[in-house]
C-alpha cells in the first residue's frame, strides 16, 4: 500500500527525439511541420534542425530570438483594422499553407482569427520585424494597451506558452486579476528581453 500512499514525482522532461532528459525550464523546442505541433528537444538535436532542410525540413528548430521596433508604432486604429477581437494576438507565417495565421489566446485555448491579407499589409506588412519573421517558428506578437499596440518578434513556443497559462488562469468575462496580472508579467519579461531591431542589421 505504501507505494500507492507516496506522492511520485513529477515526470521528467525528455527530448522527443533521442530520449535524452531536459530541464524543464531550459531546453529547446523543435516545430513538427506536419503535424503542426511543438516538440521538446535537447540542445543537440535542436541544433541539427537549425540547419535548413534537415529531415526534409519536417523539423524546425525555434530561434531564441526578441525584437522590438521603436520606430514602428501601432493605434487604435490599426488595431480595428487587424479586426481582433481581444487585446492580445500572435501571428505567424504558415510555409505549408504559405499563408499567415493570427491566433489569440482564449480560455478555450488558442483561437484563430480571419486575417485578410490586405489588413496584414497595411498594419505590419511593410515593417522590418515583418521582413524578419521566420516562418513557422517566429511570431509577431501584439498587445493593445491605453490606446496603443506593442509589438515584438518573439520565439513561437512562448506565444503558446502565453496561450496555456491564459486558459490556465482564465477567471469571468475579462480574465480577473490574476490572468491580468500575469500577462503583465509576461509582457514586462518580453520587452525586457528584447532587443532593438536595428542592432540586427548592425551585426
Amino acid at each position: 500500500m505504501r507505494r500507492f500512499l507516496t506522492e511520485r514525482p513529477p515526470r521528467k522532461e525528455r527530448c522527443e527525439l533521442c530520449g535524452v532528459a531536459v530541464a524543464d525550464d531550459r531546453h529547446r523546442h523543435l516545430v513538427d511541420t506536419d503535424e503542426r505541433a511543438l516538440a521538446c528537444a535537447c540542445v543537440s538535436c535542436a541544433l541539427l534542425f537549425e540547419r535548413p532542410g534537415a529531415a526534409g525540413g519536417r523539423f524546425r528548430a525555434v530561434p531564441d530570438r526578441y525584437l522590438a521596433d521603436p520606430d514602428h508604432s501601432l493605434d487604435d486604429n490599426a488595431w480595428e483594422v487587424l479586426q481582433i477581437p481581444v487585446g492580445v494576438a500572435f501571428f505567424f507565417r504558415n510555409a505549408a499553407l504559405d499563408r499567415l495565421v493570427a491566433l489569440y489566446p482564449s480560455p478555450a485555448g488558442a483561437t484563430e482569427s480571419e486575417l485578410e491579407p490586405s489588413a496584414w499589409q497595411t498594419v505590419l506588412g511593410g515593417s522590418r520585424l515583418a521582413a524578419l519573421l521566420e516562418p513557422d517558428v517566429e511570431a509577431l506578437l501584439l498587445r493593445r494597451t491605453q490606446g496603443r499596440a506593442e509589438c515584438y518578434l518573439v520565439p513561437i513556443d512562448i506565444c503558446y506558452e502565453l496561450v496555456g497559462r491564459m486558459r490556465l488562469l482564465w477567471q469571468g468575462f475579462d480574465g480577473g486579476a490574476e490572468a491580468r496580472a500575469d500577462l503583465e508579467a509576461f509582457f514586462e519579461h518580453v520587452g525586457g528581453r528584447a532587443r532593438p531591431v536595428h542592432e540586427v542589421n548592425q551585426t
